[in-house]
C-alpha cells in the first residue's frame, strides 16, 4: 500500500497561501460533503488527505465503504497529486499497490480542479472502470471479455475487504454510516462460513 510517511514534511515544502487554500478547501468538504463521499482531516497535517468513498449502486462496489489517500507533491497544484486506494479492491484502473491510473491525474490534469474533482473523478472511476488504460491487467482482461466473471470478482473483493464495520467507526453519521453495533449480532454462523469459503475461492484465483 502507499507509504503514510511520505508526506510528513509536505506543509514545509508547499507555500503558506497553497496550505490556507487546501485548509478551506477540506473545511467545505466536511461542511457540504459530495454524495457518497467523506473526507477526513488531518489536524497535524492538513495536506494529508483521506477519504471514505460509498461503492455506487449497480456496480460490484456496491455496499463496500472504501478508503483513498491523496499524496500532494511539492509541485502541487502545478502537478497533480497521487492517489491510492488504502482499501483492497478489485479494479482495472487500480494497481496491486493501490496506486489510482486516471486521465484527470495525468494528462488532463489542470491546477485549478481542486479536491472534490479528483474524489468525484475516482468514485466515477468504480461506475465506469477503463480498461485500455489497466493498472491491474487481470481486471481489464476480464472487464472486456468476461464482464460477469470481472463482476464477481470484484464483489468478492468488496465484501470481504470493503464493509462498513472495517473503518472502525470513521464514518459514523451522514450517507455512509456505519450499521449499529447490534448488526453484528445477526451475523450468524452461517454468514461466517459463506464468508470463510469466499477467502477460501478467493486465494485459489
Amino acid at each position: 500500500m502507499a507509504s503514510t510517511g511520505s508526506m510528513s514534511n509536505n506543509v514545509e515544502n508547499l507555500s503558506p497561501q497553497i496550505i490556507r487554500g487546501i485548509a478551506r478547501e477540506m473545511q467545505e468538504l466536511v461542511n457540504n460533503p459530495p454524495e457518497g463521499v467523506k473526507v477526513q482531516i488531518n489536524e497535524e497535517d492538513v495536506t494529508d488527505i483521506q477519504a471514505f468513498i460509498e461503492g455506487p449502486s449497480g456496480t460490484p462496489y456496491n455496499g463496500g465503504i472504501f478508503k483513498i489517500k491523496l499524496n500532494l507533491g511539492k509541485g502541487f497544484p502545478t502537478e497533480p497529486p497521487k492517489a491510492y486506494f488504502l482499501t483492497k479492491i478489485f479494479h482495472p484502473n487500480v494497481a496491486i499497490n493501490g496506486e489510482i491510473c486516471v486521465n484527470t491525474l495525468k494528462k488532463d490534469w489542470k491546477s485549478d480542479l481542486g479536491i472534490k474533482h479528483i474524489l468525484l473523478t475516482v468514485k466515477c472511476l468504480l461506475i465506469v472502470p477503463n480498461p485500455e488504460s489497466a493498472l491491474n491487467e487481470e481486471a481489464g482482461k476480464l472487464l472486456l471479455e468476461h464482464y460477469n466473471d470481472y463482476f464477481q470478482r470484484a464483489k468478492m473483493m468488496t465484501e470481504i475487504h470493503a464493509q462498513p464495520h472495517k473503518s472502525k467507526g470513521v464514518l459514523a453519521d451522514g450517507p455512509l454510516a456505519k450499521k449499529p453495533a447490534t448488526d453484528k449480532s445477526k451475523l450468524t454462523a452461517e454468514k461466517k462460513k459463506i464468508l470463510k469459503d469466499k477467502k477460501r475461492t478467493l486465494k485459489r484465483l
